[in-house]
């Protein structure tokens, strides 16, 4: 690039002493320089194109990465300057709200992801997918009240122009009722250091804490009380499992949940949805036709976990024996309050003597449940998994 611009300087000193003495550029001259003007933009474009592949390496060999919530809480506006008050001794506290969604980038949670060496080992992660069931809104309250569906009479028939008696009339209960809006929150303690230690700050808030938020979150939802702070849960508002009359010989429970997704069904709801153990999924999975054949699938397949065309959610939240079929999207919806923050300070007990800070990450949410009846829970005792 030096060598170029040399040369077309060197000619365009050349070209104005030629066009004082001529009036015109030999055609050497302008061919010269038409060459040069080719080749300089060739190599802007070689650099242009080097440059690009330089800032690729530098974050990994792709496109950039979406910034996981630890990247977002350190480029918060303030917190440089928290960190530096801290690190110098200066008491104080600073919280940021962070959002990143959970991938498959370094420094983020999830199974796939290799710890960096910071003297913690982190156990194995599992995903957790009965969030994903329910539709989601947001509140600025700390509470929901709503109405919900106790009974549908359905009366609806075909009537005559000039009917003799009154049309007929169908009947719809509601009773009123409220959700409140739980905290769920947790800490851990860290030394002063970490706080100039992005990556380990980082592995903190997209690690442990967050996923130990959803841990209980998953838990709450699914079998919450409704007692105290507790959220009063799916499970524990679903109507009780009760047989409607269908007749099965040697029944599984394979045979029980399609009986459970017939009693949604005659609650006037769609089932899209089936709730298990890890156990019993498994003991469903591994079933096998009289040649000893997987029904569901093979070992090596990569089958989405379903029954009876249903999405098969696998918790340990869920009780081994236990079930939960249901209308997650219609009878029920869950509310963000407070998306996941994350609070550092160093005001916590004798912190400040002992050069520590303490990590708080919490967040709120509620779940409303519109019709119980939209929910049915059982068990499988005295049941085999297959026939």
């Amino acid at each position: 690039m030096k060598q170029v611009g040399d040369d077309l300087r060197r000619y365009a000193e050349n070209s104005e002493k030629e066009l004082k003495a001529s009036a015109k550029l030999s055609e050497e001259t302008k061919a010269s320089v038409d060459k040069l003007l080719i080749e300089q933009g060739q190599l802007n474009a070689r650099l242009q194109a080097a440059e690009q592949h330089m800032v690729k390496l530098e974050q990994g060999g792709g496109p950039a990465a979406p910034k996981t919530m630890g990247e977002t809480f350190l480029e918060a506006e303030g917190y440089e300057a928290f960190a530096q008050r801290a690190a110098g001794g200066a008491k104080g506290s600073f919280t940021a709200p962070v959002k990143a969604a959970v991938t498959s980038q370094i420094g983020s949670a999830g199974d796939l992801i290799e710890p960096t060496r910071v003297g913690l080992i982190q156990p194995a992660q599992r995903r957790l997918f009965l969030r994903d069931l329910l539709s989601w809104g947001r509140t600025g309250s700390n509470s929901i009240e709503y109405v919900r569906e106790t009974g549908f009479t359905n009366n609806a028939d075909v009537v005559s122009e000039n009917p003799a008696n009154p049309k007929p009339e169908s009947d719809l209960t509601f009773e009123p009722d409220s959700a409140t809006i739980a905290t769920i929150a947790h800490w851990v303690r860290a030394s002063r250091q970490v706080l100039s230690d992005a990556a380990m700050l980082q592995s903190y808030i997209d690690g442990r804490l967050r996923y130990g938020l959803k841990l209980k979150e998953e838990a709450q939802l699914l079998k919450g009380s409704g007692v105290g702070l507790n959220i009063n849960g799916l499970y524990t508002q679903a109507s009780n499992y009760v047989n409607p009359g269908v007749v099965v010989q040697a029944e599984t429970a394979i045979d029980r949940l399609r009986i459970a997704l017939l009693q949604v069904t005659l609650a006037e709801y769609d089932a899209d949805g089936i709730v298990l153990s890890p156990l019993d999924w498994a003991a469903i999975e591994l079933t096998k036709t009289t040649d000893n054949q997987y029904l569901f699938t093979t070992p090596t397949g990569l089958a989405v976990p379903g029954l009876w065309a249903r999405p098969v959610v696998a918790t340990q939240a869920m009780d081994a024996g236990d079930f939960l079929v249901g209308s997650y999207q219609q009878g029920a919806q869950g509310w963000d309050r407070e998306d996941v923050s994350v609070t550092v300070s160093t005001e916590d007990r004798d912190n400040f003597v002992k050069n520590m800070v303490t990590i708080l990450c919490e967040e709120r949410v509620g779940l409303t449940v519109y019709r119980p009846e939209a929910f049915v829970k059982g068990d499988f005792d005295g049941l085999p998994a297959s026939a």
